[in-house]
């Protein structure tokens, strides 16, 4: 039998506070990818589009640029970029100073559906967010803030991909 200083320690709180979490990040990517859906993307697509839009259109990132940037390996950035190139959001260029070199650019088509994606987070963003007032949206933003401005994490063996993650 459990004790009360056994229940509410804070290792037990974290613990919930964990399992919160998590269900929260799964709800999450089920109603992003509800908002998405329409739109042909996957979140996955969504986040590669998005970072290539964050380069210069002067210097188009690599895909081992994308890779590291989305910490994942590079073979999972070949098959998104497939998917985006089908769909013409994207497009393979030669690299003007080096032609074995391969950058990734962002189409019009690229530029519209990124429009498009904005309005899709921001309607999953509302729907998340539904059930909060003004006041604790913002108590809730300065914790994210927070927890994602925290101490440097730990480091990792490598990407989730290669860790099984």
């Amino acid at each position: 039998m459990s004790t009360a200083s056994e229940t509410d320690s804070p290792d037990s709180s974290d613990g919930v506070l964990a399992e919160q979490l998590l269900r929260l990040t799964r709800r999450l990517h089920r109603i992003q990818k509800r908002h998405l859906e329409p739109l042909g993307i996957t979140p996955a697509q969504s986040r590669l589009l998005r970072t290539v839009a964050h380069y210069s259109e002067a210097e188009p990132p690599r895909m081992a640029d994308l890779a590291a940037r989305l910490e994942v390996v590079p073979r999972a950035v070949t098959t998104l970029v497939d998917g985006l190139e089908a769909a013409e959001c994207v497009r393979r260029v030669p690299d003007t100073a080096n032609r074995r070199v391969i950058r990734i650019e962002l189409t019009e088509t690229g530029r519209a559906t990124l429009r498009r994606l904005r309005n899709a987070r921001t309607g999953a963003a509302e729907e998340i967010l539904a059930p909060l007032t003004t006041d604790q949206r913002a108590l809730l933003g300065g914790l994210l803030n927070a927890l994602a401005d925290g101490p440097a994490d730990a480091p990792a063996d490598g990407p989730a991909e290669q860790r099984g993650c």
